[in-house]
């Protein structure tokens, strides 16, 4: 069976309220029995479950994934969902699920690893680290979804590891970094960005380590190069999964040694700059494919932050609406009266970046303005635009580097397609996979991304 809406399963098939405040799941059966996992409702994301070393519950089944599932604590029960393993994530007797909730006493396998669901213990509970701020900085958000994350923030803004922020397009990755920087003891020093997307390939070397006269044709004059920019502040690596195979071992270098040396040069140059690098990517499948080196990923997520889309926050539409009409409207004019429970009907597959486009776009042509709507029936997922064509000139109207809006408007039409097709065989993920002409681990895996 597929599960379309997040559900509370039974093992008997009943629907059934969850309250739980904590739950471990215990490894039962497998090479790792024994094995526990702890989760409570305060934690600020998902804990992920495979072979990877990153993972929060490392199994050595060789049938398990290397990033198998997620696992995350809420009040309806487990929220559990498949990440496009390899064999799938079965929930007791029945077939493979892609999102579900369980309950205690329910049992999830993984290849040949076998973990019962269980109700932690009150006393075992740590209170909730829930804020009641509405904002992490220049980071607004009053959601559950936000407050759990904040505290978890405050802590790495204060620290000097390395942090992966991983998001969806427009989650506000890039200000989230400023954020901690803002927040932390390196707010005196600079906050200096390399975007692996907006650096052709040729100048990407000089451009994260600097270069020094005469090192190629252009090179007229020495110049510093991102790190030593950094000096003393912090430095954001954006899009970190785009970045070219060959630059990734000079990267891990200048890492481990805190040093670089620029193109064309002799000597090392000390830099203390906080690295943080943020991606739109599944970084762990990139290591999986070859195409991201995994001691690179390694010494880069020693802390991770995952920002959730803004079809998951709830609340959180009215709440940056708000902001966003005070800030863009100066001619102070209050905003149309339905405007909001209208936008809050709307998916925002571009997020926050969306929404304040979309807004900047109101406010500019008034009545004129044509605002993405929802004409979905109930319980399906809100479509982006009146039309395809309406939502490529959205795209295009955020002037986004070419891959980034590419990747949108795949994006969206993965989306399109799975739901048309999954609708033709009521939901048959193996018939679908078929019809599609693609192997069913890969059309998991599609359908998983347009989830998201």
């Amino acid at each position: 069976m597929e599960y379309d809406e997040p559900t509370v399963l039974a093992t008997d098939g009943a629907r059934r309220p969850k309250q739980a405040t904590g739950f471990l799941l215990r490894v039962v059966e497998g090479p790792d029995a024994g094995k526990c996992l702890s989760l409570d409702t305060s934690r600020p994301a998902r804990a992920l479950i495979g072979k990877s070393k990153a993972c929060d519950l490392v199994l050595a089944d060789p049938l398990v994934s290397r990033r198998h599932c997620a696992v995350e604590a809420t009040a309806r029960g487990l929220h559990v969902v498949d990440l496009g393993s390899s064999n799938g994530t079965r929930l007791g007797q029945k077939t493979s699920l892609v999102d579900a909730y369980v309950s205690p006493g329910e049992r999830l396998t993984l290849g040949n690893t076998s973990l019962v669901v269980e109700e932690a213990a009150p006393e075992t509970v740590q209170p909730a680290e829930v804020t009641q701020s509405a904002a992490f900085g220049r980071i607004i958000g009053g959601s559950l979804a936000m407050r759990k994350l904040y505290g978890l923030c405050a802590r790495l803004a204060t620290s000097n590891v390395p942090v992966v922020i991983e998001g969806e397009t427009g989650t506000g990755k890039e200000l989230l970094a400023e954020a901690l920087h803002e927040e932390g003891p390196r707010a005196a020093g600079p906050f200096v960005v390399f975007d692996c997307t907006a650096v052709p390939p040729t100048l990407a070397e000089s451009t994260l380590f600097g270069h020094e006269r005469g090192a190629f044709t252009s090179a007229v004059t020495s110049r510093k190069g991102v790190f030593e920019q950094a000096h003393g502040g912090t430095l954001l690596i954006d899009e970190i999964g785009d970045l070219d195979a060959s630059l990734q071992p000079k990267l891990l270098r200048a890492l481990e040694r805190g040093e670089v040396q620029r193109v064309g040069g002799q000597g090392w140059l000390r830099s203390d700059a906080r690295v943080l690098a943020a991606t739109r990517r599944d970084l762990e499948a990139e290591v999986q494919a070859g195409r991201f080196r995994e001691d690179l990923y390694y010494r880069l997520a020693v802390a991770r932050l995952e920002l959730p889309p803004l079809r998951e926050r709830d609340g959180d539409v009215a709440l940056l609406f708000g902001h966003f009409w005070r800030d863009l409207d100066t001619e102070g004019r209050p905003p149309p009266a339905d405007l909001v429970a209208r936008l809050e009907a709307y998916h925002w597959p571009g997020n926050v970046r969306e929404l304040r486009n979309a807004i900047a776009h109101r406010i500019a042509l008034g009545d004129l303005a044509v605002l993405p709507r929802s004409d979905a029936p109930s319980g399906r997922p809100p479509q982006p635009a009146a039309s395809s064509g309406d939502f490529v000139k959205s795209v295009l109207s955020e002037d986004l580097p070419l891959a980034r809006a590419r990747e949108q408007i795949v994006a969206e039409f993965e989306r399109l397609y799975v739901e048309r097709v999954l609708a033709r065989f009521n939901g048959n993920i193996t018939r679908a996979a078929e019809a599609s002409g693609v192997a069913r681990r890969h059309f998991y895996s599609i359908k998983n991304r347009s989830r998201q």
